[in-house]
């Protein structure tokens, strides 16, 4: 005799529109400035933070992945590029674009 074996269905969240449109707002001016105007982001004495560029990088990274709505599978991807790792980031490059 044959066996059916069920999968259990997958409950999927809700995406959080608002978050997603915040994510996007926050990655969208980052990402301008560090295309069409990288001097913006010098500090004082006119050098760039190869490290800091490199988080506030990631944080536009996932601002973008979670304002388009993608979720990655892998727990470390999700992770990574949650809200939650992402705005502290970008936020940070904002402080760096105003107050550098």
């Amino acid at each position: 005799m044959t066996e059916v074996v069920m999968e259990t269905p997958v409950i999927e969240k809700k995406p959080n529109k608002l978050a997603m449109v915040i994510s996007c707002l926050l990655a969208f001016p980052l990402a301008a400035v560090l295309l069409l105007h990288p001097a913006a982001m010098l500090d004082a004495d006119g050098n760039y933070s190869h490290s800091a560029m490199m988080y506030i990088m990631i944080g536009i990274s996932g601002g973008f992945i979670h304002g388009v709505g993608f979720v990655p599978r892998f727990w470390l991807w999700k992770w990574l590029f949650s809200p939650f790792v992402a705005w502290p980031l970008m936020i940070w490059g904002y402080y760096t674009w105003f107050f550098s």
